[in-house]
């Protein structure tokens, strides 16, 4: 049985590889979050010269405006929608390219999947914007293949919004669904049609159970970035796109209140984290 002593030997020569990580958490993440908080509880911000003092206000306003509640839950709706959609879609890719393709075809999809990555985002729904309004590549498309003529002006609405978000993360659904279905032996599926089952009972009582893990991997993984996006529904969703995270970016960038942005960004991570904690015995029982 190892003693605590050993364990602090065991500890101390990892100490020198441990401590750039957490020097980089510490600058980069804990002391910025840090100074969000303190801003959060200031009437002013310091640096524009005015007179400020502490207050609880910036947290009172989100209470007393039923306005700030409303976009919190179409924002947590929106992180459902666009998780599900991304689960839907990148379920059977991640099957088709771990258990399905082999050797270059499996290499060319996979590039296909993480191709996204190699592509700032602002291009990525500015490309979207091209395809979606109207008279754009998606009409002009359709258009030359039907025989009868069609409007489709997508731009400036929720299922644009859906769109480009589900194209910006649905690589994290189908990387982290591959890797759990990749670890799964080809026997065991075998086996199971080997008993009788169809593929449907195959899929829900053998591959989906063991590749839980990567399902809620990449569920996290979507989900809390998208209640907080503002890009994608602001460029894509124009009056539509008004959510939780576009607010934010407001009070930082167009008002400068960066108290009440800090105040909002705050309560929007609790937020985040009480739902992670309540669905927490859920999630260990999935995994």
């Amino acid at each position: 049985m190892a003693t605590p002593s050993a364990g602090r030997r065991g500890i101390g020569p990892a100490l020198p590889l441990l401590l750039p990580a957490y020097l980089w958490l510490t600058v980069a993440i804990f002391l910025p979050l840090s100074a969000m908080a303190f801003f959060s509880f200031m009437t002013d911000l310091p640096l524009s010269g005015k007179a400020w003092s502490l207050t609880v206000q910036n947290y009172a306003a989100f209470l007393s405006s039923g306005l700030y509640l409303t976009l919190l839950l179409s924002s947590l709706r929106l992180g459902l929608e666009v998780t599900l959609w991304c689960a839907v879609i990148g379920f059977p890719a991640a099957y088709v390219v771990a258990k399905v393709l082999k050797g270059r075809a499996r290499e060319a999809i996979f590039l296909l999947v993480i191709l996204p990555f190699w592509s700032n985002g602002l291009v990525r729904i500015f490309s979207w914007a091209m395809v979606l309004r109207e008279g754009g590549i998606l009409d002009t498309a359709l258009n030359a293949v039907l025989p009868f003529r069609i409007s489709i002006d997508l731009m400036y609405s929720y299922p644009a919004v859906i769109i480009g978000l589900v194209h910006s993360y649905v690589p994290y659904m189908v990387l982290t669904c591959y890797l759990t279905l990749q670890a799964i032996d080809d026997s065991l599926i075998e086996a199971a049609r080997s008993l009788g089952a169809t593929r449907l009972q195959t899929l829900r009582r053998v591959i989906v159970p063991l590749a839980m893990p990567g399902l809620i991997a990449g569920a996290v993984l979507i989900f809390v970035p998208v209640v907080g996006s503002f890009m994608e529904p602001r460029i894509l969703g124009g009056r539509t796109g008004t959510f939780y995270g576009t607010v934010i970016e407001d009070q930082f960038v167009a008002v400068f209140n960066w108290p009440l942005g800090a105040a909002l960004s705050f309560i929007l991570l609790a937020v985040v984290l009480l739902i992670l904690a309540a669905a927490s015995p859920v999630l260990r029982r999935a995994v």
